[in-house]
């Protein structure tokens, strides 16, 4: 009954967290439209596509060394064994 109190908890904070993001994105829209000058549209829309893929590059870079650090210690092994 615990686990499914956690699940729900878990869940409804999901959504209203989801909820604030799609919130804050109408907002943005809103007023580039208003707007005249596409200049500024596409100046946000670049610095959103640079803001979205910087962790994506910090997580996959350490992923990557975690990776390479595995397969290191592997090799050590390997030739310890040997």
């Amino acid at each position: 009954m615990m686990k499914m109190k956690t699940i729900g908890l878990t869940l409804i904070i999901s959504l209203v967290m989801v909820l604030d993001a799609t919130a804050q994105c109408s907002m943005c829209r809103a007023v580039l439209e208003t707007e005249a000058d596409q200049g500024q549209a596409e100046a946000i829309n670049d610095g959103i596509i640079y803001l979205m893929a910087f962790p994506y590059i910090l997580v996959f870079g350490v992923l990557y060394f975690v990776y390479k650090s595995f397969q290191k210690k592997k090799t050590q092994q390997n030739n310890i064994d040997e």
